[in-house]
């Protein structure tokens, strides 16, 4: 964006949904098999019935600190679920068991190669969640219908700062986090499952100005190739806008793969819209540091190091041991 008109700098950020591959949901018994007769795996818990308790999945828990910790961020001594509440039909219970405040992790980084220099890209946080259920809107009818198979699947949100100056720096980001995810085996990482799932957050400011400009919220992106797209054309849209004297509004776009183009959903909420409080069916939890050490101690050789350690004993290029650990696959 900035090659094409100097005068402006595009700003990015990414919040990545991944689904844990866990036999059973994050707070019931009910099984997470893809791909089964809708509302076949549902329950009082994830359907959100009175008097429903919830109660939290060990194993979605212990991925979670996996991924935090290969992501190099810093594990809470005492974490929190809270009701982040909103009101949409694949939300049973009109509110999302999330975290808010007390998260799970934080202040971790990814580091890229970005036009030959390494940068280092801020991971601002990564908390446990529950994910929505599914509209399926069939095509031509009036009505839409809902799938509650995946509400309650558990979901871990990772969040970078807003680092990230050009769609380029995004895609690499994403390849190298769904990477590092890989070798962790915590998630099969399938966008066209719905396990991994991305939305951007893009903004454009003059060169050299310190304070962001408004930043407006990109979803629908199924591949990484178009979160690229999204964010080319996007920012493009912003900087004709502004160039025109007109103003960017914060706001939710959608992604039209079709037409290459981002159309308006609806104004973009922040966390007090959401109304989150505690969530008074879990209890604050103290993460204990010997089950920290554990999952520190079953992680993997990570990409990075793997890269290393192939440039040093098989005498290969930077690129080339780049190609070969980019998948967990491919690396063994």
């Amino acid at each position: 964006m900035s090659e094409i008109n100097p005068r402006y700098e595009t700003v990015i950020g990414l919040e990545v949904h991944l689904q844990l591959k866990t036999n059973t949901k994050a707070f019931c018994g009910c099984s997470t098999k893809f791909g089964q007769k809708p509302n076949s795996q549902t329950c009082p818990v994830c359907l959100g019935f009175p008097g429903s308790l919830p109660v939290l999945n060990e194993e979605a828990f212990f991925y979670s600190i996996k991924v935090a910790l290969a992501l190099n961020c810093k594990i809470q001594d005492l974490i929190k679920f809270d009701r982040k509440n909103y009101y949409y039909p694949d939300l049973p219970k009109n509110f999302q068991i999330s975290q808010y405040d007390m998260p799970l992790s934080y202040d971790g980084y990814v580091d890229i190669i970005s036009k030959d220099s390494p940068k280092r890209i801020r991971i601002k946080r990564v908390h446990l969640e529950e994910d929505a259920g599914k509209l399926v809107h069939p095509e031509g009818e009036s009505y839409s219908l809902v799938d509650y198979n995946r509400s309650g699947m558990p979901l871990l949100e990772i969040v970078t700062e807003p680092d990230m100056n050009s769609p380029d720096e995004a895609y690499s980001y994403l390849t190298k986090l769904k990477a590092i995810l890989g070798y962790l085996k915590v998630s099969d990482c399938d966008m066209e499952k719905g396990s991994l799932r991305c939305d951007a957050n893009i903004s454009i400011r003059p060169l050299g100005e310190k304070a962001l400009g408004t930043k407006v919220e990109v979803k629908n992106m199924n591949t990484f190739k178009g979160v690229r797209a999204a964010l080319e054309h996007e920012s493009g849209r912003q900087l004709s806008v502004l160039e025109e004297g007109g103003k960017i509004f914060q706001e939710t776009r959608l992604w039209d793969a079709e037409k290459n183009s981002t159309f308006s959903m609806r104004s973009k909420e922040e966390a007090k819209d959401y109304r989150y409080f505690p969530e008074p069916d879990l209890v604050p939890f103290v993460v204990d540091g010997s089950l920290i050490e554990k999952a520190k101690a079953g992680l993997p050789e990570l990409p990075e190091v793997r890269k290393a350690r192939f440039q040093k004993d098989y005498g290969l290029s930077a690129y080339d041991a780049d190609v070969l650990t980019g998948n967990i696959d491919v690396a063994e």
